[in-house]
């Protein structure tokens, strides 16, 4: 059970192929035609839609700890309410190239856009995993 994102690192460490992360970072918005309700709701933390605004991918070395990934994601001047992650194996001993993790980006991004989150890990801002739903 991964409830962090310091067991996703352990966890990857423990895979047979090296990994690649994929991170998308999102900011919690209202439409501007939200009710009344549910711009109430979202001022309880509640509903809302979820928008990429970052995207980038790493190796679990390269991002071995959240809180320097956090700090990393700041400096691109965007706010982010929730990150997901997913991982891309390698082949042969080799790990997956940003390049390689291109198109598997645009598609989470994508499947993102669309409410369809459910085959990635959802992490708050201290890097605990979030329950949606």
């Amino acid at each position: 059970m991964i409830s962090s994102y310091q067991d996703l690192v352990k966890a990857s460490q423990n895979e047979h192929e090296p990994q690649r992360f994929l991170f998308v970072f999102c900011k919690a918005e209202l439409p501007d035609d939200a009710s009344a309700a549910e711009r109430a709701a979202f001022e309880r933390g509640e509903g809302g839609a979820l928008t990429p605004v970052i995207c980038v991918d790493k190796t679990p070395s390269e991002a071995s700890e959240f809180s320097v990934l956090a700090e990393e994601s700041r400096t691109t001047g965007q706010d982010w309410d929730m990150v997901f992650v997913a991982a891309m194996s390698g082949r042969g001993g080799i790990e997956p190239s940003s390049d390689e993790a291109q198109q598997p980006m645009t598609m989470m991004v994508e499947s993102i856009r669309m409410g369809n989150v459910g085959n990635y890990l959802p992490l708050d801002k201290a890097g605990r995993a979030v329950s949606l739903g």
